[in-house]
């Protein structure tokens, strides 16, 4: 399958240089450019990326605002903010948001490619210290005594950063037994995402920080 990915930030050095990266690599394309979030927003409708590699500050609308108009967008790409900044409201609101990974634009190639590829399955890569930053911030718990033994095993997987088709392989399961999985943890645990139940994971010490998140 090949991993369309649409990129969006204001600098032309910065797109062109993810865009020189991404080609680079088998199965993955560059479906097209934004230099604001009004763009990006019309670029998505039109061109349904699979993953959308964010930039935090752009004119017109930033990627806040890009984050809360595709919060319930159907088949809203997974999307990773790419920053220079790194301001705690900010990386946290994007988090709450939806945004599956977090990396600084100092990042190496190898980190963004493997946050696309994760993207893409599900998965997260987050700046180191991010998770952390997460939990001193209260991002939302809830009990794991709701879950059943094989959904705690998806969980545990899901917070190591694991995609859906790697913890298919890990636990002998196919991959839409996985998706039904993570929907239920979800829904049980009352968040809106797999990096949420992540931290819900990360609270209720089902795995060490360290451990968590790619």
């Amino acid at each position: 399958m090949t991993i369309r990915v649409l990129i969006a930030d204001d600098h032309e050095v910065v797109r062109q240089g993810l865009r020189f990266v991404l080609e680079q690599e088998d199965g993955v394309e560059v479906a097209g450019e934004s230099q604001d979030g009004a763009r990006a927003l019309a670029a998505v409708r039109a061109l349904r990326p699979d993953v959308l590699l964010l930039d935090m500050v752009m004119p017109v609308v930033d990627g806040l605002g890009v984050l809360r108009a595709l919060r319930d967008e159907p088949g809203r790409p997974a999307v990773i903010v790419l920053t220079s900044f790194h301001e705690d409201d900010r990386v946290v609101e994007a988090m709450r948001l939806g945004a599956l990974s977090y990396l600084p634009k100092t990042a190496g190639v190898d980190r963004v490619v493997a946050a696309v590829r994760a993207a893409a399955e599900g998965g997260s890569v987050l700046a180191p210290g991010v998770a952390a930053l997460l939990l001193r911030h209260g991002a939302r718990r809830g009990p794991l005594d709701g879950l059943t033994p094989r959904e705690r095993e998806v969980l545990e997987a899901l917070a190591r950063g694991r995609s859906n088709a790697e913890i298919a392989r890990a636990l002998g399961m196919g991959r839409e037994t996985v998706k039904t999985h993570v929907s239920s943890i979800l829904a049980k645990l009352g968040v809106a995402d797999r990096t949420q139940a992540a931290i819900v994971a990360l609270q209720q010490g089902l795995v060490p920080l360290d451990e968590a998140l790619g």
